[in-house]
């Protein structure tokens, strides 16, 4: 099992921590919301599509598949964190890059995509404030390719 937090990150000499960021509890529940009711959609359309009379099922189907996955990777989800320093952004599973490295960010729904000048790509999900976590990866340099 791989671990989803930095740990304590290395900082090189003169590095300092500026921000953390870590999901929000309540942003994940709704944005799990969400996807429950496209999935509830989804089914009902499919099986509105292929002529089953049963179409209601298609929701029972949407709202059960995605309730058990949002309970069971729920604290799998709210452990990951990313560190921000002046020179580097530190994240889950050993990610890091330098800022100079961050070419674009991005927002998607309540995540902040962070996209590498090699084109590696890397997601802040359920970000409470999404604006805020865009603005402070801003602020230390980051995304300046657009």
């Amino acid at each position: 099992m791989s671990d989803p937090s930095p740990g304590r990150p290395v900082l090189a000499e003169g590095e300092t921590v500026l921000a953390e960021f870590a999901p929000d509890k309540a942003t994940y529940w709704r944005d799990q919301a969400w996807m429950a009711a496209l999935g509830m959609a989804g089914g009902m359309a499919v099986l509105w599509a292929i002529g089953n009379p049963h179409v209601w099922t298609g929701a029972v189907g949407g709202l059960a598949a995605v309730a058990i996955r949002s309970w069971y990777l729920q604290s799998e989800e709210m452990a990951v964190r990313w560190v921000l320093t002046q020179d580097r952004l530190l994240g889950p599973n050993g990610r890091k890059m330098r800022i100079a490295e961050i070419d674009r960010l991005r927002s998607l729904g309540s995540a902040v995509q962070v996209i590498t000048a090699s084109g590696d790509k890397h997601l802040l999900k359920y970000q409470a404030d999404r604006d805020a976590t865009l603005a402070q990866l801003r602020r230390a340099g980051a995304g300046r390719g657009a």
